[in-house]
């Protein structure tokens, strides 16, 4: 007997029909064709395992199943419930006549319970986009793909369940969550908040305009404590954004138990020791790095110069282009990679340079070696670069909160929206960071005496043109904050002083 399952191979953070093809003929042979990897294969052990436990025997027939379309690679265990409903059904078993209208995929432990998979929710997503019914998966990702609305979403516990539901001995139950008010409930509550940061007026002020325009900040201090709140400040998620980054963290099977919609921007934090491809995304399977896994979120890479040079030279192209593509010889997966990059780093490595109480003891040498570390055209990339000081005493022993998270992010809410209605007929631009040339000469060219202010700064500090064109960006942005339509020479002059690290006193 010859019937057809359904289930799913996740490439990128979208997922394709794979159709698993099963017959059952006189014989005692098995055959699994259709490019399997060996965990694919491996998985005719763990079915008569779950099979023998569950009281069930495994089919002595001759069996054959192809997985197609055959020229995607298959890989993982997910394969392991649609393969064994596959050979029950065409060994009649089990009914074969509500096969079809489901997607299903699990992966089974030995006594035929079902492990959570990764991509449950593109996986959702392409079921519905195809018309089915609904979709079979373990009870662990339900919450997770019950994001998708009009589709039935059943949750099994073990491989018996499955059985006997397609059996008509036992139903299972959809879960229905109502995953749009939990998002919107959960979007405004924060564990961090600007008012507990004590001083540090200038370094607030620069993240309130990194954040109102979407521009990378570099921080000269390691002043994490700063960069951790900066999501605190960020525009809420929309609902498109939001479904975009739970695909990803779903592909990466970083949502846990809990699952549903991710309702706050991600604040992604690496260690310096971390790989290339970590950073990035792929491996034999390509799978999202931390620059995807930051997408509409913040990237923060504390003490900068420690980490590799490779590592820091591959973010140049996703911070231009928004988008990391991974390149392997039967593939070519893109992630998408739009995040706010933030980073901080000492001065020079004893931490003491331009420190207004303690000696450097660094040697020039030392110094210039150290900010050395990181590329000129990585740090061109780079919108805000401000020296954070150490707080005085008198700030730090103040009981008076500071200003709030929730004020600060309603100027940048304000910002923003005036943005959306600039680029609101232009494709893919969103924040002012996203500018384009062409954009730039439109809407952030300033007056006579603003270009002036602008000469001036570029032959002093011998500034680079990708540096003219972040000055010009951030202008925009702190214009924005003030409610006006055209750019002032004193928000250039504000944008200017944002390029600490271009100044040659900095590093002495």
């Amino acid at each position: 007997m010859l019937i057809k399952v359904f289930g799913a191979a996740v490439q990128g953070i979208d997922a394709t029909l794979i159709t698993i093809e099963v017959n059952s003929s006189r014989g005692c042979m098995f055959y699994l064709v259709g490019l399997p990897d060996s965990a694919v294969k491996e998985s005719h052990q763990r079915i008569i395992s779950a099979l023998q436990v569950n009281g069930y025997r495994m089919p002595t027939s001759n069996i054959v199943i192809n997985m197609a379309p055959a020229d995607i690679r298959k890989e993982g265990s997910a394969y392991d419930l649609p393969l064994a409903i596959g050979m029950l059904g065409a060994s009649e078993v089990i009914q074969s006549d509500k096969t079809d209208r489901y997607l299903i995929m699990g992966e089974l432990s030995l006594d035929g319970s079902l492990q959570p998979i990764k991509g449950a929710l593109p996986i959702a997503i392409k079921a519905r986009e195809l018309g089915f019914e609904g979709i079979i998966i373990p009870k662990q990702n339900t919450r997770e793909a019950a994001v998708v609305n009009n589709l039935q979403v059943y949750g099994a516990e073990n491989l018996k369940e499955v059985i006997e539901f397609f059996n008509g001995k036992q139903e299972l139950k959809p879960v229905h969550i109502d995953t749009r008010k939990e998002f919107y409930t959960r979007q405004n509550s924060f564990d961090l908040d600007f008012s507990d940061v004590k001083g540090q007026e200038n370094a607030k002020r620069a993240l309130e305009v990194a954040a109102a325009g979407g521009h990378n900040i570099l921080p000269g201090s390691g002043k994490s404590m700063l960069a951790k709140r900066l999501p605190s400040i960020l525009p809420p998620l929309s609902l498109g954004e939001s479904l975009e980054t739970t695909k990803i963290h779903s592909v990466a099977g970083k949502l846990g138990q809990e699952g549903g919609l991710i309702s706050k921007r991600p604040f992604r934090d690496p260690h310096h020791t971390i790989s290339t491809v970590a950073m990035t995304g792929g491996g034999s399977f390509p799978q999202p790095g931390e620059i995807s896994l930051a997408h509409n979120g913040v990237l923060f890479l504390d003490e900068l110069p420690e980490f590799n040079r490779n590592v820091l030279e591959v973010l140049r192209q996703p911070l231009e282009d928004r988008k990391i593509t991974i390149s392997r010889v039967k593939c070519n997966v893109e992630f998408p990679a739009s995040f706010t990059l933030a980073a901080s780093m000492n001065p020079c490595p004893c931490g003491y340079y331009n420190h207004p109480t303690k000696a450097c003891v660094c040697s020039p040498g030392q110094v210039q070696k150290y900010l050395n570390r990181i590329s000129g055209p990585l740090l061109d990339r780079i919108d805000l670069q401000i020296e954070v000081i150490p707080v005085p005493f008198e700030k730090m022993s103040d009981a008076r909160p500071g200003e709030s998270s929730a004020d600060i992010r309603e100027r940048v809410v304000r910002a923003r929206q005036l943005q959306s209605e600039r680029y609101s007929e232009v494709p893919g631009i969103y924040c002012n960071a996203q500018m384009n040339s062409k954009l730039l000469a439109r809407y952030a060219r300033p007056d006579d005496n603003g270009l002036a202010l602008l000469k001036t700064a570029m032959n002093r500090f011998n500034l680079s043109a990708r540096a003219y064109d972040r000055i010009l960006k951030v202008s925009r942005t702190i214009a924005d904050l003030e409610g006006c339509e055209l750019i002032q020479p004193s928000h250039l002059a504000e944008a200017i002083g944002y390029r600490n690290l271009d100044r040659e006193d900095w590093a002495g």
